[in-house]
């Protein structure tokens, strides 16, 4: 354990370093000036002693390197640096949204559950007959229909022609319904396959037909064996889809004018915020990697072969 928790820590140090200097790069490299952000000059007139004194006085002239280690730094010490725009701290403007992210990714994967759990294992369970064909119809269409229409769909059956629910912004849980609907819709159709082959290969196993010589009942059968051993592909390819369930969240948070940080952020873009969009970036790319690595520990508990393999290499 020890040793895997000190590979962990390596790990989670190369990441750092790699994605802090990705992003540092990719924001610093953007088309733009953010000296030119700063001081607004659309609206006010400067000349170029006051661009370059600033441009002096942020470390904008300094070589890249040496501006990348000063904000390393600082990024060690959870200092993300100031808005552009609005003059506060970056890290209490993501704070400030990221509540409302994690309330809508939590509501996408609680949708995705409660559909994708059921119609894959009667998919399976039922193999060829009509609850199978509805799952892959269903299946299919939601892989086809992009989520930003289906929102729309939903806007206009359920706020503008019910009036049932509510459109935009964040009031309660009644607000959390639509937007969840709309992306746990969207995701669910990928598990419900991959769920449903999964469990077909789990029947197929010399382990459930031991069960069922034992005299096992097709409950237990079912809820101890098939549906443990086909858990781990469907947690793999959870932990590889976040990034898109995270890029999905920005869309769905623009579209229902939902205060997240993927709004935040895309607000952040179109007026240059580069502060902004970086410590997004970092944030965005620290939660992929702490679920990652939770999906890989996860590993050892669903899956008792990994348990098996590690004792013989540790011999």
């Amino acid at each position: 354990m020890l040793r895997i928790l000190a590979r962990k820590i390596f790990e989670v140090l190369i990441f750092l370093l790699f994605i802090t200097f990705i992003s540092f790069l990719v924001v610093r490299l953007a088309p733009g000036d953010p000296v030119l952000t700063i001081l607004n000059v659309d609206e006010l007139s400067v000349n170029q002693e006051q661009l370059e004194a600033l441009r002096e006085d942020m470390g904008f002239n300094k070589p890249l390197l040496v501006q990348y280690g000063l904000w390393l730094l600082k990024f060690f010490t959870l200092d993300f640096g100031v808005s552009y725009v609005t003059g506060q701290p970056v890290m209490d403007m993501i704070l400030m949204g990221l509540p409302a992210t994690m309330e809508l990714a939590a509501g996408a994967l609680i949708v995705m559950v409660v559909i994708s759990v059921p119609l894959g294992s009667l998919s399976a369970l039922y193999r060829n007959s009509w609850i199978d064909q509805l799952g892959r119809t269903l299946s299919v269409l939601g892989a086809a229909i992009p989520s930003f229409w289906l929102g729309l769909i939903l806007i206009e059956l359920f706020g503008v022609r019910m009036h049932w629910l509510p459109t935009m912004g964040r009031d309660g849980f009644i607000s959390l319904i639509l937007p969840s609907l709309t992306l746990g819709l969207a995701i669910s159709s990928v598990y419900v396959r991959l769920l449903r082959s999964s469990l077909l290969d789990s029947f197929s196993q010399e382990f459930i037909r031991a069960a069922r010589a034992r005299g096992l009942s097709e409950k237990r059968i079912f809820l101890m064996h098939a549906f443990r051993h086909s858990l781990p592909p469907v947690i793999t390819v959870f932990g590889v889809s976040l990034g898109s369930l995270i890029g999905g969240v920005v869309v769905i948070e623009v579209l229902f004018a939902y205060p997240g940080i993927g709004k935040l952020v895309v607000d952040a873009i179109r007026q240059r915020d580069y502060p902004l969009i970086q410590g997004y970036i970092l944030i965005m790319a620290i939660i992929v990697f702490i679920v990652n690595a939770c999906v890989d520990l996860s590993y050892r508990y669903l899956n008792p072969e990994m348990k098996l393999k590690e004792r013989e290499a540790n011999r």
